[in-house]
């Protein structure tokens, strides 16, 4: 006879009971809290652009992702400060253009940097040491030391209802990707680009363990060709 443990799973006991929290009745803070610690891990869109003086801008967001590859779109999303636009949004209200550029455990630290709040006409490239590169096909620069760069134009962007933020959709126009990172079939290999996510707080959280499972969904893409 069974131990009567097959098929469960470790971790919180469906039996546990649930807190019921409207995010109506709540302090914006602890909605904050409550999603961003529940949706993770998330990757960081840190975001290249340049303003209409010349000045190149780096920024990361966490409400980042990908939301179509046919064609091949991102989006993030840009909290106001202080009432106004971020630098990040009013550079690509001006230009249409940005730069999407993944953040590796190699440049976390400056990717960290970047989030301060800087006057316009500072430069976080200048303060961060990171590496301004031009691009092919829009202005905003890549960041040289990222393994991977796509360069965007932009699809539209839109002040979400009751909300401080701004959702920026982008297409794809050119991606720059380091030839060590691809491996078999086009595949990117997780453990040479050494990806970082966003967790809670001032928590983040690689992509060195992976396991896999039945589903592919890459085999599902090259069937819907």
């Amino acid at each position: 006879m069974s131990g009567g443990n097959e098929g469960r799973s470790e971790g919180v006991s469906t039996r546990t009971p649930k807190l019921r929290l409207e995010p109506q009745g709540m302090e914006d803070v602890r909605v904050y809290k409550l999603l961003t610690g529940v949706v993770v891990p998330r990757p960081i869109g840190f975001i290249s652009t340049v303003s209409v003086l010349g000045v190149p801008n780096a920024a990361p967001f966490s409400f980042f992702n990908a939301l179509s590859h046919r064609p091949p779109i991102v989006c993030f999303s840009a909290a106001l400060r202080d009432g106004c636009d971020k630098d990040t949004v009013t550079n690509i209200r001006a230009t249409g253009e940005f730069v999407v550029n993944v953040v590796t455990e190699t440049i976390a630290g400056a990717m960290n940097q970047c989030a301060e709040n800087y006057p316009p006409d500072v430069s976080e490239f200048e303060v961060t040491g990171l590496t301004p590169v031009p691009a092919q096909l829009v202005r905003a620069p890549l960041v040289a030391e990222s393994p991977v760069n796509m360069e965007c134009r932009l699809i539209s962007l839109t002040p979400l209802p009751e909300s401080p933020y701004t959702l920026v959709l982008g297409r794809v126009v050119l991606f720059h990707v380091a030839a060590e990172i691809l491996g078999e079939n086009g595949r990117v290999d997780f453990t040479r680009l050494q990806a970082v996510g966003r967790m809670a707080g001032n928590k983040y959280t690689s992509t060195r363990e992976i396991f896999t499972m039945e589903y592919d969904s890459f085999v599902q893409v090259r069937r819907a060709r």
